[in-house]
């Protein structure tokens, strides 16, 4: 009898077999896409929303976008020490599923338990949406919010994972948030910067630290107006590619972001909530946020590396994973 990994597998390629050509495409456009009302697919279940009881009434940025799919119950059964909050696009399939297999995977750590998600908007397509809701069927790794998917909001698709982790899973000790072209080194991350036999932190918030200040040039993929930021520096914040933060910030952020005015640069947006907060970043040399050329003795003592291709992830965690015995 076929196992239901392999079931699973198979059904996953019945399901995106006739949708390939979508995933050979390009990624959606970066120009701006504004909040515009489209009618919601009455196939796209709307969980209620929770609230936080003690938010002030007045709110510049209320992120009152409900859910289209949600995990609710992903955290009930065991707090996780750490939660993997994965930013990515509708047709980045190939992306998910190579984190699925390798380092995200839920079940690599027996005694530390791991949640992985992945966070979306809603596209434009609906065929798109159609795609991702039956992924969402087979994995139950998911998390959608009704706000249009593009590069100009994912603020808001941080601060949906922000607002998850607070409201559906306020009892984890870490969260990572990360990119779908990341490759992370979980051993490193978890046993040797969080390690869980110590006492958890608290307001705790490391990654690669950059300290830099607005892109004026509206050619740049980075330009920030003056009118929405006039300061000439930015607080410090780590790039967006990967950092990590204990659970208790991501509430904290949150709810500071209900009254921070939205900023299209999402690292750049939790830095000026960070520094609200009174919270500093520390910096970590293990968060790359650029890609690093492969070699097993270097890519084990790094947390995060960028720009790297489904294909790259499985090949380095392959080898990674098979040469554990060597020395470097």
């Amino acid at each position: 009898m076929p196992s239901k990994v392999s079931c699973l597998y198979l059904l996953t390629v019945v399901c995106w077999a006739s949708a390939l050509w979508y995933l050979s495409v390009s990624r959606p456009s970066t120009s701006y896409v504004g909040q515009v009302n489209i009618p919601i697919r009455n196939t796209l279940k709307v969980n209620k929303n929770s609230t936080f009881s003690n938010i002030r009434t007045r709110s510049v940025n209320p992120h009152d976008f409900g859910y289209l799919i949600n995990e609710d119950k992903k955290c009930e059964s065991e707090p996780p020490f750490l939660v993997i909050l994965i930013s990515t696009t509708h047709k980045e399939f190939d992306a998910r599923q190579a984190i699925r297999e390798t380092w995200g995977d839920e079940s690599t750590f027996q005694d530390v338990r791991v949640v992985t998600l992945f966070l979306l908007g809603r596209s434009t397509d609906v065929v798109l949406n159609q795609m991702v809701e039956q992924e969402s069927q087979i994995f139950h790794d998911i998390i959608v919010e009704d706000f249009i998917d593009s590069y100009h909001n994912l603020t808001l698709k941080t601060l949906m994972g922000m607002r998850w982790v607070a409201t559906f899973c306020s009892k984890a000790q870490y969260v990572l948030k990360t990119d779908s072209d990341i490759f992370v080194n979980m051993e490193n991350l978890i046993f040797s910067l969080l390690k869980p036999t110590t006492k958890p932190r608290r307001r705790y918030f490391t990654g690669y630290v950059i300290n830099g200040g607005p892109i004026r040039d509206m050619r740049s993929k980075w330009y920030m107006p003056r009118d929405l930021y006039p300061e000439s520096k930015y607080p410090p914040f780590c790039s967006g590619t990967g950092y990590v933060f204990s659970a208790d910030v991501a509430e904290l952020i949150y709810k500071t972001s209900l009254h921070t005015r939205l900023l299209h640069l999402e690292d750049v947006y939790v830095g000026v909530c960070l520094r609200k907060l009174g919270i500093h970043p520390f910096q970590n040399s293990g968060f790359n946020h650029w890609k690093m050329a492969y070699s097993l003795c270097r890519y084990r003592r790094v947390v995060t590396v960028h720009q790297i291709s489904p294909e790259e992830m499985h090949r380095i965690w392959n080898d990674m994973t098979s040469k554990k015995h060597l020395k470097c």
